[in-house]
């Protein structure tokens, strides 16, 4: 289960992020960037952090330590943003913070090399979790003391959005060509010999636990919260067997649509064969 801190001080928010998380501090003196219940993006953005983040850090990735963070609004009413202090006051209880890291800056594949073993190990855990948002317009990874730390997994497993076509969504391929990694040459065979045999039924539902019940509660099509959590099981375990065989690093080359006819004709060569009129012309 995750550590439970209660939030002290709203610092400030960043506005990077489209949910606008914001970085504050807790009773245990740290500093944290927590990530709001009542975002634009809802629970699942939150669930999604934690499953994926909780198992990106069983199977080795640096991911910043995640925390459950109990929100009282009244913190945010010295904010004169009036779009924080609204975001503040429909996020008070239960909300997620990742651990604040001071001087870190964004990944930039020009100024920093990343190796195509380590490469690989990054995509091979992007595809399982089904992640669209580490391409290299949005790497979301952070450079730290020389390493690279993976961030914002909110945009994944995107099928518990529709859980009734989980099966069939979970089961498609992973298209890696626009991932910020792809041009490095990422490893990806020796990523799934290392990573798959790890990603065990006890290790998915360990990292499910972790999901606060309030944030799985009353979900259309499932009796409990542990039926849930063991749908999020089902989904990941057998894709983490072979979704190393379905990862597409080509770029999709899509053919152009066909001009409509009138532009068709006029694009024929000269000159035009020109259509017969009726009448007695």
């Amino acid at each position: 289960m995750l550590t439970e801190v209660i939030a002290t001080r709203y610092v400030t928010p960043l506005r990077e992020g489209g949910s606008l998380p914001g970085i504050v501090e807790a009773d245990d003196l740290g500093t944290y960037v927590m990530k709001f219940t009542g975002a634009g993006q809802g629970r699942k953005t939150l669930v999604a952090e934690v499953i994926c983040g909780r198992l990106a850090q069983r199977l080795g990735l640096r991911v910043p330590r995640l925390v459950q963070m109990q929100l009282d609004p009244v913190i945010g009413l010295a904010e004169p943003d009036q779009e924080v202090q609204e975001l503040l006051k429909a996020s008070g209880g239960l909300n997620l913070g990742m651990d604040y890291l001071p001087g870190s800056i964004g990944f930039d594949p020009l100024a920093y090399q990343v190796d195509p073993v380590e490469a690989g190990r990054v995509v091979w855990f992007d595809a399982l979790i089904n992640n669209v948002d580490r391409s290299w317009r949005n790497p979301n990874m952070l450079v730290w003391h020389g390493d690279v730390w993976l961030i914002d997994h909110g945009a994944t497993m995107i099928w518990h959005h529709n859980w009734p076509t989980a099966e069939t969504a979970a089961a498609k391929p992973y298209n890696a060509s626009d991932h910020v990694l792809a041009p490095v040459g990422p490893d990806i065979a020796a990523a799934a010999a290392e990573l798959a045999p790890l990603v065990t039924r006890d290790l998915l539902a360990e990292v499910a636990a972790d999901v606060p019940d309030e944030w799985l509660v009353d979900e259309p099509g499932f009796e409990s919260t542990d039926a849930l959590r063991r749908a999020y099981v089902e989904a990941l375990l057998p894709r983490a067997a072979t979704i190393h065989e379905r990862i597409s690093m080509e770029a999709e080359v899509k053919a152009p649509p066909k001009p409509p006819g009138w532009l068709t004709e006029h694009l024929t060569e000269w000159p035009h064969e020109t259509k017969k009129k009726s009448g007695s012309e």
